[in-house]
């Protein structure tokens, strides 16, 4: 690897600023602590901020030379609702709460770039360090854009990043093209009839169509979408009833769908509610049907994803760039600043949880799992991948004609 020296040298301190954030979660567009942390630590590093955009959210401006040209740097600050099963010392001191998908590590890599850039600036231009609120499910980045993020900080292009468990510690890659689902939710409630459930010909049952639509819906996928293209339709709950001698009145089914893109999605769509309504009509009973569109797909553009490609291979070698990383149908609304601007979101391997030592929960060392844990291993790979590829971005012709 060809790390930088410096941020080698910074990263015990990085060490430190990474668990302390662990240690006080913060959940969507509640991230005061963290954001007043990332604050002070550009102030103290003379670097001028921006705050307020998306609530939360964080805007550092490393400006160099004479250049008119940009670009942005993104990471994400929340936590999620969940119960940490850790008990090493830096585990989460708030009840419920924990930072269990790696965004504590997320901005404590982009601090540590934030850090060299303004040391060093070895560049000429600008570069926007963007401290992102309410990444789960919460649509952080939009609100950001609404507040004017774009308008206010023009860039060229945008990058994000992600720890991606289960890939060897250090190792990173993208993929051209999708990278991350939409991610969608459903709400189907069925109005049928109640009666005794020892007189069922009295009722009009709702949890039989229930079971009859959610079995139909899988044929969406298997027999109404292209094989080729991807897509995922998953019930989650079922709910209906009261009383085992009661037939209800009703039932609701309520799920996700994911798709890589938005041709696929209005298929789902479409069929979903065309199989309720006809469902419900075979049977008398009445449906009502919600469907939400939360992120879209995570769509990385090809130039700025091929340049990231060679900036990975400068820091962590050839061998350490997966190029043929698998897509996920996992969401990232990250996925709102590529619909925007040019951009590429990468991941970073965290490894397979070895790095957790003495004080780990029982569980596997997964995004979103009580027993997770960012590798602080990566801190300086990632600071360093953040440095050459502002430094690198800026020193290069426009990767795009004006």
């Amino acid at each position: 690897m060809k790390l930088i020296d410096p941020i080698l040298q910074f990263q015990h301190e990085l060490k430190l600023i990474r668990r302390t954030i662990h240690s006080h979660p913060e959940l969507s567009y509640e991230e005061y602590k963290t954001s007043d942390l990332v604050a002070q630590k550009l102030t103290e590093w003379g670097i001028p901020i921006i705050r307020g955009l998306g609530g939360t959210g964080v805007v550092g401006v490393i400006t160099h030379g004479t250049s008119k040209r940009s670009v942005g740097l993104r990471a994400d600050m929340d936590a999620l609702p969940l119960q940490e099963l850790n008990q090493f010392p830096h585990k989460s001191v708030i009840p419920g709460k924990m930072h269990a998908c790696g965004h504590d590590g997320h901005t404590t890599m982009l601090l540590g770039a934030a850090h060299y850039l303004s040391k060093h600036k070895n560049f000429d231009g600008t570069v926007y360090v963007i401290f992102q609120p309410a990444e789960e499910g919460a649509g952080g980045a939009k609100k950001m854009m609404d507040d004017g993020l774009f308008e206010q900080f023009p860039m060229e292009a945008v990058f994000g990043m992600h720890n991606w468990p289960g890939s060897p510690a250090g190792t990173m890659g993208a993929v051209v093209g999708p990278m991350m689902a939409s991610s969608n939710e459903f709400e189907l409630v069925i109005q049928g009839k109640g009666s005794h459930a020892a007189q069922p010909h009295l009722s009009i049952d709702p949890i039989m169509v229930a079971v009859q639509i959610a079995q139909s819906w899988q044929t969406i996928v298997s027999r109404n979408k292209n094989p080729l293209d991807a897509g995922v339709l998953s019930i989650t709950q079922i709910h209906s009833g009261s009383a085992t001698n009661i037939v209800p009145d009703s039932a609701s089914v309520i799920g996700t769908v994911r798709t890589f893109t938005n041709e696929t999605l209005d298929l789902i769509e479409s069929r979903m509610l065309e199989i309720a309504q006809h469902t419900a009509n075979a049977f008398g009973a009445s449906v009502e049907f919600a469907f939400k569109r939360n992120y879209p797909p995570l769509i990385n553009h090809e130039v700025e994803t091929l340049f990231a490609l060679e900036v990975m291979e400068n820091i962590v070698g050839e061998s350490g760039v997966l190029k043929k990383i698998e897509p996920t149908m996992g969401s990232e609304d990250f996925a709102f600043m590529l619909q925007e601007i040019p951009g590429c979101y990468v991941f970073i391997g965290n490894g397979d949880g070895t790095h957790r030592t003495s004080g780990h929960g029982l569980g596997p060392c997964n995004l979103h799992n009580p027993s997770y844990d960012f590798n602080d291993e990566l801190l300086p790979i990632g600071a360093s991948y953040w440095v050459r590829l502002a430094e690198q971005f800026l020193a290069k012709p426009p990767l795009r004609k004006s």
